[in-house]
């Protein structure tokens, strides 16, 4: 079984407050893009996992794919086996979800190859033990996710999105960047509920006012490299570009795929981790 599991966009990102366990409580707007890492999942006597197309991914049991298995094999007690191989596209420790859409992958296609027949809210509910997004990346579609992740709205869509992604520097650690946050002046905080209008009826102007991440002043304090991207995007006639969670990848919207395809051959040379994809509904696809 071949399953692409695809990343996903913050198109905005708020903190609306935080639990006395420490987990904070978030108000997003996400949606899947077209960019995935390819997951096979093989019968087997025993659970193996193996990566590619990326080195600094050992394939040991701190991977949230593997984790995901053993998540699901202990929920259903089934001692079945699979070779998982991840080939991994998505950038790393980018804010685009690629190792939760990884263990969602695997949730979802163990699920399938063993039979189990767990519907998809127990899919989630195993999701959520291995972390916040990987409920969402079980779902997909454009969703409101509140809470810690746990919470989600699935929300009409007028139209996919042109899109250029770029992680102009290295990884960031989402634990600092919200001890940052923590310490920073208080940011832009976006409008979800005219977001979610804007994306709806496709209405660009309204999205640019509506729009914001509240984690992106401090990541770019961080990375000054990540609003350089932002600033280069928008001079290639992006009409819209932010950072995605906790960056360090940022995107850009275009209104046109010929720009945007332009834009890539423009930057790709200054950042070599630029991605041209669209927005999607799907965030599993298998085949």
């Amino acid at each position: 079984m071949i399953i692409h599991a695809r990343a996903k966009i913050n198109w905005s990102l708020d903190i609306t407050g935080q639990r006395e366990d420490g987990y904070h409580l978030m108000d997003m707007l996400m949606q899947p893009v077209t960019l995935s890492d390819t997951i096979t999942l093989t019968p087997a006597g025993e659970l193996t996992l193996t990566t590619g197309g990326h080195p600094l991914l050992p394939a040991d049991e701190n991977h949230l794919a593997l984790k995901a298995a053993r998540a699901i094999q202990k929920y259903t007690d089934c001692e079945k086996g699979a070779a998982i191989h991840v080939e991994k596209h998505i950038p790393v420790g980018a804010g685009m979800g690629g190792g939760s859409s990884d263990a969602a992958g695997v949730l979802w296609g163990l699920n399938r190859l063993w039979n189990l027949g767990l519907t998809q809210q127990q899919l989630e509910e195993i999701g959520l033990t291995l972390g916040a997004d990987v409920p969402f990346c079980l779902r997909g579609g454009l969703t409101r996710t509140t809470g810690i992740g746990e919470t989600m709205e699935n929300l009409p869509c007028g139209r996919n999105w042109e899109l250029v992604v770029i992680q102009p520097c290295k990884g960031l650690s989402t634990k600092e960047v919200f001890q940052a946050y923590h310490a920073g002046a208080a940011p832009v905080r976006p409008d979800n509920d005219r977001a979610a209008l804007a994306l709806e009826k496709g209405n660009v102007a309204l999205l640019q006012k509506s729009l914001a991440n509240v984690l992106q002043p401090v990541s770019e304090q961080m990375r000054p490299d990540i609003r350089a991207a932002i600033e280069a995007l928008r001079m290639k006639g992006a009409f819209l570009s932010l950072m995605t969670g906790s960056g360090s990848a940022v995107f850009g919207v275009f209104d046109s795929a010929e720009v945007a395809d332009a834009a890539v051959d423009a930057l790709r040379p200054l950042w070599p981790c630029t991605h041209r994809c669209q927005t999607c509904m799907d965030s599993l696809v298998e085949g």
